[in-house]
């Protein structure tokens, strides 16, 4: 048993200690992943805490059959599109509600063990449908099978998604390094 299923059965035989430590361990990686669907930080925010909230609540729900960053992922993103379904009436520009800095110290975060800046700029920079799997297969390091299933897509459309998504992305870098030469 991996160590995230063995922390939350800890929890569910009542160490709140041990859910915390689930909600330290993603909550970062959760507030990135629904701001690619909502472009918007406090939001995203809100929607991570109500992921964890879910978690806490309904702790029963979760019956271990894929791995807890997958359900997490699973509930977050449902609960973004819930946000953008019910939200899509008040369309607003997003990006002037955007806090630059929390945005910023949160990629910083999340991508923690990437030295590159270069890459960091270029992920966030790339059309939504790549940027979320290149972040979930790259820097979440997981599997296709369990990209597919949060994104409810086939494994072949994820494939296809990362390897434009990488060609994509060497483009980008190569763009940026073209114009300081």
């Amino acid at each position: 048993m991996d160590e995230d299923k063995q922390t939350y059965k800890n929890f569910l035989e009542g160490n709140i200690k041990d859910f915390e430590k689930i909600v330290e361990k993603y909550m970062n990686k959760i507030v990135y992943f629904t701001y690619q669907y909502v472009k918007n930080i406090e939001t995203a925010e809100d929607l991570a805490q109500d992921v964890f909230v879910y978690l806490l609540v309904n702790k029963d729900k979760y019956r271990f059959k894929c791995s807890l960053k997958t359900y997490l992922f699973l509930i977050a993103k449902s609960r973004a599109l819930n946000y953008l379904k019910s939200h899509s009436q008040k369309v607003v520009q997003l990006e002037d509600y955007m806090n630059l800095e929390d945005l910023e110290e949160l990629e910083e975060k999340v991508f923690n063990g990437i030295r590159d800046d270069n890459l960091k700029k270029a992920i966030s920079n790339l059309d939504n449908k790549y940027s979320i799997v290149i972040y979930l297969s790259k820097i979440e390091e997981l599997k296709i099978k369990d990209i597919a299933k949060i994104l409810d897509l086939t494994e072949g459309d994820i494939k296809t998604l990362i390897h434009r998504g990488k060609k994509r992305l060497k483009d980008i870098i190569g763009e940026e390094e073209n114009l300081y030469a």
